[in-house]
């Protein structure tokens, strides 16, 4: 543990698959965790060492501060109970499933003296953040045209993913990551386009299902992210191609480069970036890592509740998109609140 991070007791308010990656990353750190989950805390604490506890006001009295890791509908109700109880809060994403949503608990953390950070973990990927870095720092031009895809075996097959009203669906669940990567590497974004197949119909989501969302960007850059939950037995694959005026950045999980860079004409000059290998640490301790020292003090994280707001936001326009089958204009589209 990092002398900075001595003595953390986080409260766990969860227990399901992406617990196990958070709880190994809050082990590998050093912290006391203690599990608050309306079911599978009792194994989750037997499987990792952990500590259960009886309630959330229980779990809210004894941390430091909260990690949640509930299902997607509850977020609001139990990070508002945690600002409430005067506690920071880390959120795996979605933040909410309204933009509208989003910003109550935002402003409600603002009122508390409260910090409030969502777990948009793609951003500690080694490969996402290469290409950040290059693009901050001009080594492919100005961004023209980028492509971000995330495919994985539908969860929609049983349980909660199906009703979009508690998991906003295939773009809200999955692709909140990719809108939420355009946006960091391209800019802020004007309009929002999207189209599924096959539809959502009722608020139940096909179980397997392809969406597309294409993004304009303030800077002119066009982006178009895919989202598809598959078949049963689908492996997950992720990547990136995002298209400069000097250069081209290239990711796919499915190859074994990790990452490439190509410039046209010598680009920036000097040495080819190289990453960070994608064997090296975990990014989800990475993330909370950071995050962790941010809420004692530290240096703000790299991703902020505004930023999880507004991927929230954009996904929100990207169904608003489908149900009007017309682009939606950022500087006039209001979160209507509803989720389905």
């Amino acid at each position: 543990m990092s002398e900075e991070l001595a003595g953390l007791t986080v409260g766990l308010i969860g227990a399901g698959n992406i617990s196990h990656v958070h709880v190994a990353a809050w082990k590998a750190l050093g912290a006391r965790v203690l599990v608050y989950s309306l079911e599978g805390a009792e194994e989750l604490a037997e499987q990792y060492g952990l500590e259960v506890v009886a309630s959330l006001d229980a779990c809210l009295a004894e941390a430091e501060f909260v990690d949640i890791v509930t299902p997607s509908a509850t977020h609001k109700e139990i990070t508002l109970a945690a600002i409430k109880a005067g506690k920071n809060v880390i959120c795996e994403k979605p933040l909410t499933l309204t933009a509208a949503d989003a910003h109550e608990v935002i402003d409600a953390a603002n009122a508390a003296g409260v910090r409030l950070y969502p777990a948009h973990v793609v951003r500690y990927f080694a490969e996402y953040k290469a290409a950040y870095d290059a693009i901050r720092a001009g080594r492919i031009g100005e961004v023209a045209v980028a492509r971000f895809y995330r495919q994985a075996s539908s969860p929609a097959g049983a349980g909660w993913y199906r009703e979009v009203a508690r998991s906003g669906g295939v773009i809200m669940d999955l692709m909140v990551h990719d809108l939420d990567q355009a946006r960091w590497l391209c800019g802020d974004v004007t309009t929002v386009y999207a189209v599924q197949n096959p539809p959502t119909v009722d608020g139940i989501s096909p179980v397997n299902v392809a969406a597309h969302v294409t993004l304009t960007h303030e800077s002119g850059a066009i982006s178009h992210c895919r989202a598809t939950w598959g078949a049963t037995g689908t492996t997950f694959q992720t990547g990136f191609q995002v298209a400069g005026s000097t250069g081209v950045l290239k990711f796919t999980s499915e190859g074994d480069t990790g990452y490439k860079e190509e410039l046209q004409n010598g680009g920036a000059g000097g040495d080819l970036l190289i990453p960070a290998s994608t064997l090296g640490e975990s990014p989800y301790l990475t993330q909370l890592r950071e995050l962790a020292l941010g809420l004692r003090g530290g240096p703000d994280p790299r991703v902020l509740a505004s930023d999880g707001a507004t991927a929230v936001y954009l996904a929100e326009a990207a169904r608003a998109s489908m149900e009007s089958g017309q682009p939606i204009d950022m500087k006039t589209f209001v979160s209507s609140g509803a989720v389905a």
